[in-house]
């Protein structure tokens, strides 16, 4: 075999019943240059055996088994063994396009300075797919931009992990880590605090599963209070870092759940910025409530705008672009 252009760095864990369809989406790759690095991480039933057939057949495929650790030491065994000089992310339950690895590989050659590449998705099952994810679909296939990438890497992951195609000198460097909140996202989240642009290809190169048995859905680790957590501690030592003082813009479920997030780190808002007119002139947690239009006259602080929706964080954007305030320097939008 040639010497591979991407290594595939596939995690596994009782895998077997959506593992074959993953893996032959990666054998019929027009992007042909590839290994595929599956760690099965312990599975008690018979990936391993799956894997281990395959790979007699096709030698692109390795499989490496060790006891059952969890998906940050699987990844950080898997990533010890990858060779090639991009490093393609997968999950043992998606499939890819068999476009995936060659628009990748050729979107990184022709933007030598991004660190990494994404692609949109297709959520599956659709039967059962409620309004909220196809909301969260449309808007995370809306992003293409490395600019939109950094705007958007506070209201959610901006970039579906098992699409993310990175450079290895650069993953290496960063590795994965256990930090008591969603791996995928810190890792993001640290690779655009270190300056890195991540890109996005503007098609559907993945379809990815979500059912009730997901990681995503059933480890304590990937719940919406920890993905705050996560947000919170990354603004803190960003956004955040130079004042213990900030301006809220927003104080509904997703502001106060910031706010008590951020107060962990020891930083609390001066005033809270609202439309309500029931809040207005008054006070929440010491805190002022005051209108948009009375922001010039308070101390000019890093301001974080919580709120959940889309059509109110794009006037919120523009309200603040009026007043001269620069997003990711002046003003950062969470959800």
């Amino acid at each position: 075999m040639s010497e591979p252009l991407v290594s595939i760095l596939l995690p596994v864990f009782d895998a077997e019943s959506t593992l074959p369809a993953c893996l032959e989406s990666i054998r019929r790759q027009r992007e042909t240059r590839f290994e595929c690095i599956v760690v099965d991480d312990g599975s008690r039933d018979g990936s391993a055996g799956i894997i281990r057939e395959l790979a007699r057949r096709d030698p692109r495929f390795r499989l490496l088994e060790r006891p059952h650790a969890g998906i940050v030491p699987a990844l950080d065994a898997g990533l010890a063994a990858c060779g090639a000089p991009l490093v393609a992310r997968m999950d043992a339950d998606d499939w890819m396009h068999r476009d995936r690895l060659a628009l990748q590989c050729a979107a990184l050659d022709d933007n030598p300075d991004w660190a990494g590449v994404g692609a949109r998705v297709r959520i599956f099952p659709r039967r059962h797919l409620t309004e909220g994810r196809r909301r969260y679909e449309s808007w995370l296939n809306g992003i293409g931009t490395p600019d939109q990438v950094r705007a958007e890497a506070f209201v959610e992951c901006p970039i579906a992990h098992p699409t993310l195609t990175v450079r290895r000198a650069v993953l290496s460097r960063l590795g994965y880590r256990d930090a008591g909140w969603a791996e995928d996202y810190d890792l993001v989240l640290r690779m655009l605090a270190e300056g890195e642009s991540l890109g996005v290809v503007p098609r559907r190169l993945l379809g990815w599963r979500d059912e009730a048995t997901r990681l995503s859905r059933t480890d304590p680790r990937y719940a919406l209070e920890r993905f705050t957590a996560c947000k919170a501690a990354h603004l803190a030592g960003g956004l955040l870092a130079a004042s213990d003082e900030y301006l809220l813009w927003g104080y509904g479920d997703t502001g106060r759940s910031l706010r008590r997030a951020l107060l962990a780190h020891g930083k609390q808002p001066s005033h809270i910025v609202e439309l309500h007119p029931g809040r207005l002139g008054q006070r929440i947690h010491g805190a002022p409530v005051i209108p948009p239009e009375a922001l010039d006259g308070v101390p000019r602080r890093p301001l974080v705008a919580s709120v959940a929706g889309l059509d109110a964080r794009t006037r919120i954007r523009k309200a603040l672009e009026r007043l001269g305030r620069r997003e990711g320097v002046d003003f950062v939008c969470a959800a």
